[in-house]
């Protein structure tokens, strides 16, 4: 059965809104879409230093997510819906 990232797309969708870092992260993943599959390659061969360093969950299947342009596009989506709905909530909650 083939990963469908969804899990993994909401997380950080909501990380990167968490963090108001929308325009930067739409921006760079926008302009690594051409380049995406070398981008996870990248990420492959610091996977060991990464992970001696660092405890990060999920690190092995955002590389793999990346290598597929379709999958960062639904991460722009995912960020762009999350952003949406924050500001509604804040509107919401302005009232």
């Amino acid at each position: 059965m083939a990963d469908d990232y969804s899990d993994l797309i909401e997380k950080i969708a909501r990380k990167v809104v968490d963090w108001r870092l929308t325009a930067p992260a739409i921006v760079i993943l926008e302009s690594s879409k051409p380049i995406s599959f070398v981008a996870s390659q990248v990420l492959v061969f610091f996977d060991p230093i990464v992970k001696s360093f660092f405890n990060i969950r999920d690190y092995e299947r955002f590389y793999t997510m990346i290598e597929d342009r379709e999958n960062l596009e639904r991460l722009i989506q995912a960020i762009e819906a999350e952003e949406e709905r924050r500001r509604k909530e804040g509107a919401k909650s302005r009232k």
